[in-house]
């Protein structure tokens, strides 16, 4: 449920969209062996929702976090570790424009959702939380506000949109809360493991 108290107005928006409704092509999505052998088949399905949240949270967060964080503080963790995407652009040889526009859109894009997961593994200690953040909200993708302001149903959908955003930030501190995983977090580690 926190993972995805974020989007309320795109799943508005899918039910609304959707012709037999969300929840049967949810349904269908769940029970389907054929959809699920589909997605298993699929490099990219497997990239997008699987590979990558694995990999990316398990070394930017199980790794280098715990080693960051009592040295240089949580704030500063939260950023580092977001300017591989701009290497990566630069080896498939686009455009340097090009990449400088869509590396500060990506980079501030992911360092915000760096800084949630990171956030998330700090509070929490486990990294199946930032994993499934990761994995949901690379289905989602960035919503598409634009197409939003276009809907006939813009009222509804732009409530739930405000709605999700309201929800997140009141639900942040309380879902995360150490008390409900062991008592663990990196907050409480001391610093002397830097000297």
């Amino acid at each position: 449920m926190k993972y995805n108290v974020l989007f309320p107005g795109p799943l508005t928006q899918l039910a609304i969209e959707s012709p037999r409704g969300l929840f049967h092509d949810v349904k269908t999505a769940l029970t389907d062996s054929l959809s699920w052998s589909k997605c298993v088949k699929d490099l990219r399905w497997l990239r997008n929702q699987v590979v990558a949240p694995l990999t990316e949270e398990f070394v930017f967060r199980a790794c280098m976090i715990p080693m960051l964080v009592p040295c240089i503080g949580p704030t500063a963790a939260f950023f580092i570790s977001h300017f591989h995407h701009i290497i990566e652009q630069f080896r498939f040889g686009q455009d340097t424009f090009e990449i400088l526009i869509c590396a500060a859109f990506q980079f501030t894009y992911t360092s915000i959702f760096g800084a949630y997961t990171a956030f998330i593994f700090i509070r929490t200690v486990h990294l199946v939380g930032p994993v499934l953040c990761h994995s949901f909200c690379n289905r989602m993708g960035f919503p598409a506000i634009g197409s939003v302001l276009l809907h006939p149903q813009r009222p509804v959908i732009l409530f739930s949109y405000q709605m999700g955003v309201l929800l997140f930030l009141i639900l942040l501190f309380p879902f995360t809360d150490p008390a409900f995983y062991d008592d663990c977090s990196l907050l409480l580690t001391p610093r002397s493991a830097c000297t």
